[in-house]
């Protein structure tokens, strides 16, 4: 009688059975990570794409924009040339407007200058910051105008030469305070004077001439 041990084989039946298993574990595990990835890359591909379909749409809105400014500003040249005529325009009216009326509101503001109990246009605030500042540069209100007169007055490209006649040298000086604190007068400037007498009453008297702006 002929007797087989099968021990053996049932344990390498056992161990290759096992073996079997734990690489389809492993292989169920690699194909998890793979799974994993994948869906963690379609995630990451979604976003991205959603992020970039975002970006688009504003870049889009923002051409959209540029396109609507650029047909709006498509005539811009023409209005700006068009703007350019009518303030030329503009300023010639202005021009022959203070030149009709400028020299006629020049004459007026020396009429106040030299009225008693007036003076020249200033504005208040200023005035009275001159005062505090500096009192002797105001107007001095004891003044007697009739001291001092004109016999000479000329306009030329809004430039003015005043000649006249004073008893001294502070009528004068009074004078081109009042002409400087004008509103209607800058750059006032006292030219060479001299003295003189009158044919009439022999009273000494000091010819002066005078240089200003104008402004209107």
């Amino acid at each position: 009688m002929i007797r087989v041990n099968l021990l053996p084989q049932k344990t390498a039946s056992r161990r290759a059975q096992t073996a079997s298993t734990e690489s389809q574990n492993w292989l169920l595990v690699v194909m998890g990570v793979v799974l994993l990835q994948v869906i963690v890359l379609l995630f990451v591909y979604k976003s991205k794409g959603d992020e970039l379909a975002r970006v688009k749409k504003r870049n889009d809105d923002v051409q959209g924009q540029i396109d609507h400014i650029k047909a709006q500003i498509s005539n811009h040249p023409q209005i700006k040339a068009e703007l350019k005529e009518l303030r030329d325009r503009e300023d010639a009216i202005q021009k022959l407007q203070a030149a009709r009326s400028g020299p006629t509101a020049t004459l007026l503001e020396l009429s106040r200058v030299l009225t008693a109990g007036r003076g020249p246009t200033v504005d208040h605030d200023k005035l009275e910051e001159l005062k505090r500042k500096n009192p002797g540069a105001t107007p001095n209100t004891q003044w007697d105008p009739r001291r001092l007169w004109l016999t000479g007055y000329r306009e030329t490209e809004r430039v003015v030469r005043m000649t006249g006649l004073a008893r001294d040298g502070e009528d004068i000086s009074e004078f081109l305070r009042r002409l400087a604190l004008s509103d209607f007068f800058s750059d006032v400037r006292m030219l060479p004077a001299q003295k003189t007498t009158d044919n009439d009453t022999k009273l000494e008297l000091v010819r002066f001439e005078i240089s200003a702006k104008v402004k209107y």
